[in-house]
Formats: C-alpha cells, structure tokens, sequence
C-alpha cells in the first residue's frame, strides 16, 4: 500500500506516533507536521503535553493527544477518539521506550515489568487496537522502532536487550500475520544516535545503590555509561536522520521487515549473521572498555583462587538402576 504522492485533505492517512517529547519521536512529529501529507496524532506523556503544543502548535491534521503506552485506559481512549474524528488509522509508529542500565543481579521484579511494560507490552496492546480495522480496511502500516540490542546483547543493558528482543520476535511473528491482510510490518533497528538520550535512563533500587560503591560490578557502572556516550556522541546520525527513514517507510509501497537505521546496526546485523557465535562474543568481549579489569579483586578467576566445581559423574561412574 502506497500512500497518495499528493492525497486530498479528506484522503490523508492517519498516522499514530508514541514518545514525542523528545528525540526521535518529536523529530518524526516535526517532519510529518512539516510535510503536511498526513494527519497525525502525536503522543507523549502528561508532563510534556503542554511542552510540545508550545513546540508543535496543533493544527486541522495535528493532533497531540496525552499517552502512556503502560495505561490500559489511556490506550483505549487515545485510538478511540482517533477513530471517532477520522474514522481509520492507516499507520502506528511504536516509538516510546525506556532503558534500564542495570546488571541482571540487581534488578528486581518491579523494574523488570516496568522495562516490558514500555518497550514490550505497551506497544503490542498498541498494534492489537489497530490491527483489526487495518484489516478492515485492507491495509495498513505497523513500524516498531528497536534498536541493535534487539539483536544482541551488552552488560548493565539485559533488560532493555530483553525487551527488544521480545518486540522483535513478535514483530516477526506478526508480519506472517499480517501479510494476508495488506498490513505490513517494520522492526527499525537503531544503533548509536546523536542525542542525549544517553542521559535518559532508569536505575533499579540495587544498581542505583551499587553504582555508587566498590562492588563486583563497579568497573561495569564505571566504564559503560561514559563508554555509550562516547559513541552516541561520535554517531554522524542525527534524530532526524531517523524521522526522514520513517518517513520513507511510511511512503514506501512495500517496506521491509527490517530496517537498519544506522551504519553500525547494518555492521552489527552482518557481524551476527557472519561470525561464529563464540568468535562474535569474544570479539565483542574484548571491546569492552575495561575488558581485562572486569570484576577486580572479586574475580576469584583473574586471581588465580578458582573454586573447584564438584566433578559431576559420568555415565562409567553410574550403576545399574532398577529400570537399566
């Protein structure tokens, strides 16, 4: 389904964008208010509601409306009076998201469902209130924006992995789902951008206190966060750089599943699928900033004081059983 390169006010596709307080979210809102093609509902949290409307004035095709993606209520309402005003919504770009920089020792339930909550469960409700009258209406686009944690790992990010991870599988997974209705589906793949959003994230009670200390995970805390913003900072691709690749997927006729927004997710995507499994973490290890003082002197291994495991049996140590 492509859209009209010149569409009629009253042929307009209605666009849904969550997390457009800042970042990428508000680049997207900028750009598809400047272009003038669509009718969008730009959505953020309460606090920065009156922000953006300050920063976006509304208009006759641009809504913003208040949402927290973890709010049942706020879910149902928002695309509610989306269908009441123009009766359809022809895209949904999944945007909001959150990022716990925790090791997975401290981290605890509540934040564990906070991060899911956000990046993974929030989003799926989401698709689930607009799928049924994209396929109604035959088609339809559906773009999730992950990131390449989504296709591997790294220490005091597990969480945030997690659940980019879980919205990729189920991305997947929809797109077989979909592809018989018109409705396509696109996982973007962000790697390091040009902003601040660095800043923006979440300690658990523990990792919040551990960071502070001299820990066994104190190198981690240490070396990670100001490792992220070295590359963040040394990124050539901006916010709106990703806006113009939505933008494009939002146009183009048949988008692909994936889509690698940056230079170092396409790196990333190849480096994993080319790379033995054991040689790509090794790699990746060793990168690691720090990588050789990793856990200090609580690392009984790098201290040569190794606690011997007890041998487990093998099949000659084993006797007859009643059922040999």
């Amino acid at each position: 389904m492509a859209f009209p390169e010149e569409p009629r006010a009253s042929l307009r596709p209605v666009v849904v964008v969550t997390g457009c307080n800042s970042g990428i979210g508000f680049a997207v809102a900028r750009l598809l208010r400047e272009k003038n093609e669509f009718r969008v509902v730009a959505t953020c949290r309460a606090h920065a509601v009156e922000e953006l409307k300050n920063r976006l004035p509304e208009n006759e095709n641009f809504l913003i409306k208040e949402l927290d993606v973890t709010s049942e209520q706020q879910r149902e309402e928002v695309i509610s009076e989306v269908f009441r005003k123009w009766r359809r919504i022809d895209a949904l770009i999944n945007n909001a998201g959150i990022s716990y920089r925790s090791v997975v020792e401290h981290m605890d339930d509540a934040s564990e469902l906070k991060q899911l909550e956000v990046n993974y469960l929030g989003p799926m409700a989401l698709i689930r209130l607009v799928f049924p009258p994209m396929r109604e209406q035959g088609q339809g686009k559906i773009i999730n924006v992950s990131s390449v944690s989504g296709l591997m790992a790294m220490p005091t990010m597990a969480s945030y992995s997690a659940s980019k991870h879980a919205l990729e599988g189920a991305s997947e997974a929809l797109w077989y789902e979909a592809k018989p209705f018109g409705i396509s589906v696109t996982i973007l793949q962000l790697g390091f951008i040009k902003s601040k959003s660095f800043e923006n994230v979440y300690y658990s009670k523990k990792a919040e206190i551990s960071s502070h200390l001299e820990g066994p995970f104190a190198d981690y805390y240490e070396h990670m966060g100001p490792f992220i913003a070295r590359l963040m900072k040394l990124s050539r691709t901006r916010p709106e750089d990703v806006a113009l690749r939505i933008y494009r997927l939002l146009r183009s006729k048949n988008p692909p599943l994936w889509a690698p927004a940056t230079l170092d997710a396409r790196l990333f995507f190849w480096w994993r699928k080319i790379l033995p499994r054991r040689l790509f973490h090794k790699i990746m290890f060793s990168f690691l900033p720090g990588a050789h003082s990793l856990g200090g002197h609580f690392s009984k291994v790098k201290n040569n004081n190794k606690v011997r495991a007890p041998r487990l049996p093998s099949l000659k140590d084993q006797k007859s059983t009643p059922f040999s």
